[in-house]
């Protein structure tokens, strides 16, 4: 039997588009694949994005930013310095942009100037830890991408 250059064309492009079609539904259907955003109400959370740059500036005026540093133990948060540790208040958000199930809160509660996010809580891989915090009346804002 010989098949003509039309019909193997049309043959081509069925199976192309069977091919995608496969890939398509793999990709819609299976969780591996789970395309969530970072944050549930991220339009919500770009409203206020100028008070965020503004908590920003405040951070930069700072003699020293936040610190974040990887030890054996788990990811140690170092606070400024020159502030007292016990009037800091705010919150350590910790966003694992491949799985929400993973994210997580800390509420600030300092009794020094360090605080210790356990190892338990980090899984290997890039976290998004945004430190929203606040010290005698001033807000300030401290956002870093890492690799833990």
């Amino acid at each position: 039997m010989k098949i003509s250059w039309g019909t193997a064309i049309v043959l081509a492009m069925i199976s192309f588009i069977a091919f995608i079609m496969f890939f398509v539904i793999t990709m819609s259907t299976d969780d591996k694949y789970s395309h969530d955003l970072v944050v549930e109400e991220y339009y919500k959370n770009e409203l206020t994005f100028e008070n965020q740059l503004d908590k920003t500036r405040n951070a930069s005026k700072l003699s020293e930013n936040i610190n974040l540093k990887k030890t054996p133990e788990g990811l140690v948060v170092t606070f400024p310095q020159e502030l007292t540790a016990s009037k800091i208040t705010g919150n350590v958000f910790l966003y694992r942009p491949s799985n929400k199930q993973l994210d997580s809160e800390i509420p600030l509660s300092l009794s020094s100037h360090q605080l210790l996010v356990p190892e338990r809580s980090l899984i290997g891989g890039r976290w998004n830890i945004i430190i929203d915090w606040e010290y005698q009346g001033d807000k300030f804002y401290f956002k870093e991408d890492i690799i833990y």
